[in-house]
């Protein structure tokens, strides 16, 4: 779109997440090099990348009665993908109204469990490459947290977490723009972003955040994984890849940049 983003950030006291905080689920292993490794957000990243076994790819968004995202925010998430992902067959939208049975706060065990529970096929079903989002009511159990990616496939967006991030002068930003923003970020993990199975020739990486980006202008920098993003005001919030996090996945599929933990290779 190559818009101007132009963020201004308030200037509060501003929670800092240590580690991956959640946005990822926390008990998950990201040694690399590890031959017996557990799949982890990122192992299906060369499947999304390269056509040579699957050709098409539907995005399943599993949602609670009153938690159905946004058109924007679907259409949006499947535009960024078309962007990065090599799936001439297409990429199409399977949306789901479901009751997960669950109360209380969200685990990284429950959002795996309840939705492997729900999903239609498993990721890898013939040439199809399936991946997932759950919409559900209630919060995960790490305050501020807005996503998480739980594995390979799938990712989970608390609603009740992303209307109470709206900004509080004149709903600005707009609970819609923050799921906008939100759901291709956690997708962004599903494609490895920032250094979750290799590591980029630039640093991009933030320090105190991994797994997330430094600029501020990119939709995978750390702050669009938590309440903090209600503190940009002014501008656009951020909901593109920067050119580091395109330049990362244009390494890997051609080969130059190493990847590790995948569940498929070409």
């Amino acid at each position: 779109m190559g818009r101007n983003f132009g963020i201004t950030l308030l200037t509060v006291t501003m929670m800092i997440f240590t580690g991956l905080s959640g946005c990822i689920g926390e008990d998950l292993d990201f040694g690399l090099g590890d031959e017996n490794f557990v799949p982890i957000p990122g192992s299906l990243t060369m499947a999304c990348l390269s056509s040579q076994k699957y050709t098409s790819m539907v995005l399943e968004i599993d949602y609670e009665p009153g938690y159905r995202p946004e058109t924007s925010s679907t259409d949006l998430l499947k535009e960024r993908l078309e962007q990065v992902c090599d799936k001439p067959d297409g990429i199409d939208i399977l949306l789901t109204e479901t009751n997960f049975q669950h109360s209380g706060s969200w685990s990284a065990d429950d959002v795996r469990d309840k939705g492997s529970e729900a999903k239609s096929n498993d990721p890898q079903t013939g040439t199809t490459l399936y991946w997932q989002a759950l919409f559900p009511s209630g919060e995960y159990e790490t305050d501020g947290v807005l996503g998480v990616a739980v594995n390979p496939s799938t990712v989970a967006i608390f609603g009740d977490s992303v209307d109470e991030a709206e900004g509080p002068f004149f709903s600005r930003p707009s609970s819609e723009e923050i799921e906008n923003c939100v759901l291709v970020h956690e997708f962004g993990h599903l494609l490895g972003l920032v250094n979750l199975v290799y590591q980029s020739p630039v640093d991009h990486e933030d320090p105190d955040h991994p797994g997330h980006s430094n600029n501020e202008e990119s939709v995978m920098y750390w702050a669009v994984e938590s309440s903090e993003i209600s503190n940009i005001i002014s501008g656009q919030l951020p909901d593109e890849f920067d050119q580091d996090d395109l330049d990362d996945l244009a390494g890997l599929k051609a080969g130059t940049i190493e990847i590790e933990k995948q569940l498929w290779l070409p």
